[in-house]
């Protein structure tokens, strides 16, 4: 990880600073780019670990950049900065591999317990998993590489770990809804909801994908509408900052 180049694409100069001297102390090389276009530009003429990448700029939003990327570089990890407690196109930005999210205003702590946690997860050794933390590490790796079948098992393997953690029920219904599988996503959802009536990213995926009438087109949820513009997902849908409610 030392040495490890990262990329910051945000419209906020205070946000760039923060997050640039926050992942400094722990020997990242931090770039900035103050929008989607000089963050594209910048992925084509260096190589990245990890982009750091807000999802309301004015110009090129958050999701193109992220669509684009995906074509440039689809090894890149993706953690997603957002000032809001829900985004549209949530369950789009999990296909395309960006799992983690942090929502503003964040603490340099939490930011660098995030990105060293995404760190780790290269060095899991699949075969030796036998807890639920790392199952559920296991399985934002293999969403991070879209192999949502394998982050199914992974999840699975947790729930059944410590089916007392609303986390893994929440993390379930996004990948139900990935596979269109709204029933099954709804089930999932209502259980982390009885597991713990406060968990707010279970509650709200909950009421948005139940409050809607499904019927025909493209759909994530139960809304009639394309799927880029369907997709109105909680920010935090994969539990947003680790052990906290969004």
């Amino acid at each position: 990880m030392q040495g490890e180049s990262v990329l910051i694409v945000d419209d906020e100069k205070n946000i760039r600073l923060t997050l640039s001297r926050a992942l400094e102390t722990l020997g990242l090389k931090a770039e900035t780019a103050a929008g989607g276009e000089e963050g594209l530009a910048k992925l084509k003429m260096q190589s990245f670990g990890l982009l750091l990448l807000d999802l309301r700029m004015p110009g090129m939003d958050g999701m193109e950049v992220l669509r684009q990327i995906r074509e440039l570089r689809p090894d890149i990890r993706v953690i997603i900065i957002t000032a809001y407690g829900t985004i549209k196109s949530a369950v789009e930005a999990i296909k395309l591999g960006a799992v983690d999210f942090i929502q503003k205003p964040f603490a340099p702590r939490e930011i660098r317990e995030l990105v060293l946690r995404i760190m780790d997860r290269d060095k899991i050794d699949e075969k030796k998993v036998a807890d639920y933390a790392t199952s559920m590490e296991l399985a934002k790796r293999c969403i991070g590489e879209r192999h949502f079948d394998s982050a199914v098992e992974h999840v699975r393997k947790a729930i059944f770990l410590n089916p007392s953690r609303p986390e893994a029920f929440n993390l379930m219904g996004a990948l139900m809804e990935i596979r269109r599988d709204f029933d099954e996503a709804r089930k999932h959802y209502r259980a982390a909801t009885s597991l713990d009536p406060t968990y707010e990213p279970a509650r709200k995926n909950l009421e948005r994908i139940t409050n809607y009438h499904r019927e025909g087109g493209i759909i994530l949820g139960e809304v009639r509408q394309d799927a880029e513009d369907s997709e109105k997902n909680a920010a935090t849908a994969m539990g947003g900052k680790p052990d906290q409610r969004s």
